[in-house]
């Protein structure tokens, strides 16, 4: 398991659309380069051999940098950040990069994803038998480094970070540990825009969202990085309008949500960045993880912080904000802009200087005033910051009888309740429906607006609601997209129904009819 060096894989030119969507709405996944260069870094470059992909029998060779800070040694020594990168990207080589965290005194290893940069393999998409092993593998070969501190024998002090993707292998690796071995020796982790269930996010009620799996899947055949399941999955989705059981299988392990059932919990403290606008690992994601994949012990030393930002696309019909035009633009010059005022509020610049003091408390002992813990901090549409220990519903709003076409059509707007006030957690919404359609689909979500011309979706995301086959009043309860939102007075928080979502195309209804909606009532989370 030494340092084997290897080759980087050539890579197929992007399409200039598919380059620019994916690397400018994954551009948070990447680690933001420091100012000043650390000195002193001692850098290594190699490669661990860790278990085959399934079906095959050749060893995959993971390959990645680590970083030694300036006076580490074995009479002084540091914890380690694992770090790595989002989905077709590659591990970072620069030690700028990690400049803050080396300066102060600790050490990196970012490294190469199975499938991607020097990596061999396909993307199992955080299978535990796959890339839980490649995460095990490298813990094992840290381990050993005498400058490495260790809570006991064999047991680094170990902390990790990362977004997207490069979120979901801290998950992956702590709870297949935990599996595995009992216990993870991952003492702290933040993931960023991650899930915690991989076909609810990519396909909530079998619906997928067309748009981002599409953007995923080019960017990961241009990686070389896709398995037959995925490549053909995808096509088989695109003719049939299903979420194809395959793939529902693939990934039906490959997230917190199939650990939970299995009785796992982290017990851990987890500092979760999660984007409020991010329309392929919505809020609710990082809601689910805070709330469900964490001890109660854990979640009260953790911080849910809701920012805007993350895989973020415009949703032009419906309309929401912010609308295309403007992230286009900032895609243009170089990435997405976002605001994040909670991490501002409790005591860090940034999400990046929040995640290096919580470090610093969690791994090192040292006192740093971090406050917040246990509780979920929220970015609203208005730039504010709202902090709130539940994020369920809190108040009941009747709304009039919906009918909606499927297939085809235009969105309804039907109001809900006046400004001022604040929402900031998960809505819901439960209805009589009556499907006149073989396979009826409309999509949900929450606008605000002065009127139902202007009115935009909250944080650019809306839910399916599908009844199959022809279906005469059924009681129906569904989520609704989790927001965090500031509607000021001569405003109207409306709920939306809407026949199509472009998040969504050619994943309406294709047979053309009509869904009822009767003795509605929407719950909201007023704070």
């Amino acid at each position: 398991m030494g340092g084997v060096t290897s080759r980087r894989r050539p890579r197929r030119l992007a399409t200039a659309l598919t380059t620019s969507l994916v690397a400018g709405a994954l551009a948070i996944a990447a680690p933001t380069p420091a100012t000043v260069a650390a000195a002193g870094v001692t850098t290594e470059n190699g490669c661990v051999t860790s278990v085959p992909d399934p079906g095959t029998t050749a060893p995959v060779q993971i390959c990645y940098t680590l970083f030694k800070p300036f006076g580490a040694r074995p009479s002084s020594p540091v914890p380690l950040v694992f770090h790595s990168h989002g989905w077709a990207g590659s591990r970072t080589t620069d030690p700028a990069a990690f400049a803050d965290f080396l300066n102060a005194g600790f050490g990196v290893l970012s490294f190469d994803q199975r499938g991607f940069g020097e990596s061999g393999g396909k993307a199992h998409i955080m299978n535990p038998d796959v890339e839980g092993k490649d995460v095990q593998l490298l813990v094992d070969f840290v381990t050993p480094r005498r400058w490495i501190a260790k809570e006991a024998p064999g047991d680094p002090v170990l902390g990790a970070i990362g977004g997207s993707y490069g979120g979901g292998y801290q998950f992956v690796g702590a709870f297949s540990e935990l599996r595995d071995r009992g216990a993870t020796r991952f003492d702290v982790l933040a993931p960023e825009i991650t899930w915690f269930d991989i076909n609810e996010s990519l396909a909530p009620r079998g619906v997928a969202r067309t748009l981002w799996a599409s953007l995923l899947y080019a960017a990961g055949t241009q990686s070389d990085a896709n398995t037959t399941v995925v490549s053909e999955s995808l096509l088989e989705s695109v003719a049939t309008s299903d979420w194809p059981p395959a793939l529902r299988r693939f990934l039906n392990r490959n997230g917190p949500v199939w650990h939970v059932a299995q009785g796992r919990k982290l017990d851990i403290p987890v500092l979760l960045g999660q984007g409020a606008n991010d329309n392929l690992f919505p809020l609710d994601q990082g809601l689910k993880n805070f709330q469900r994949s964490l001890t109660p012990r854990a979640r009260a030393r953790s911080i849910l912080v809701g920012y805007e930002g993350g895989h973020t696309l415009p949703s032009v019909l419906p309309a929401g904000a912010p609308e295309a035009a403007e992230l286009f633009t900032n895609i243009a010059n170089g990435g997405l802009t976002g605001n994040d005022p909670c991490s501002r509020k409790l005591g860090g610049s940034t999400f990046r200087a929040l995640t290096l003091r919580f470090f610093q408390e969690q791994l090192k002992g040292e006192a740093t005033g971090l406050r917040g813990r246990g509780k979920y901090h929220l970015a609203t549409v208005g730039g504010r910051c709202v902090t709130v220990t539940d994020t369920t519903a809190s108040q009941s709003v009747d709304v009039a009888d919906v009918i909606s076409t499927v297939g085809f059509g235009v969105p309804q707007q039907i109001p809900l309740a006046s400004g001022p006030m604040t929402l900031g957690g998960s809505p819901r919404l439960d209805a009589t429906v009556t499907s006149l359609a073989l396979d009826g689909r409309v999509f949900l979500g929450l606008a605000v607006g002065t009127s139902p011309a202007n009115a935009k979706i909250v944080q650019n995301n809306m839910l399916p609601l599908r009844q199959a086959g022809i279906d005469p009043r059924r009681r129906t309860g569904v989520e609704l997209p989790s927001i965090a939102v500031d509607v000021k007075a001569g405003q109207t928080l409306y709920l939306t129904v809407s026949p199509i979502s472009d998040m969504s195309f050619g994943h309406g209804s294709r047979v053309p009819g009509a869904i009822t909606l009767d003795d509605v009532r929407v719950h909201l989370p007023v704070r």
